[in-house]
């Protein structure tokens, strides 16, 4: 991402489709900067300071074989949804639809 905490903050607004104000961005911008920081502290770690059963370890030393296996059925897959319709998930709308974003023509 980029150096500015404040940018960093705006774009990360945008990724994620909210609306801020300046004074949430000029509040939010140091804690991002302590965030951030604090995970690059983590990239001078030597792998062995992960230690065992850490994801990293796990992936690199006990890869299984990629055989396959018969799918999940529907009712299988489905029974931990919080909503569904027949076969499908169903998820509230996340996108808008075309036309409607703010700044469009006829809004």
């Amino acid at each position: 991402m980029e150096d500015d905490p404040l940018e960093t903050v705006r774009r990360t607004a945008q990724l994620a489709r909210l609306e801020i104000s300046q004074e949430e961005a000029d509040r939010l911008a140091p804690q991002f900067a302590r965030i951030l920081e604090a995970f690059r502290s983590l990239e001078s770690l030597p792998d062995s300071a992960l230690g065992p059963g850490s994801p990293r370890e796990t992936a690199l030393s006990a890869p299984r074989a990629d055989e396959p296996r018969p799918p999940l059925g529907a009712e299988e897959v489905l029974r931990p949804a919080p909503e569904r319709v027949e076969d499908y998930f169903s998820v509230p709308k996340t996108l808008p639809t075309p036309g409607t974003e703010p700044g469009s023509p006829g809004r």
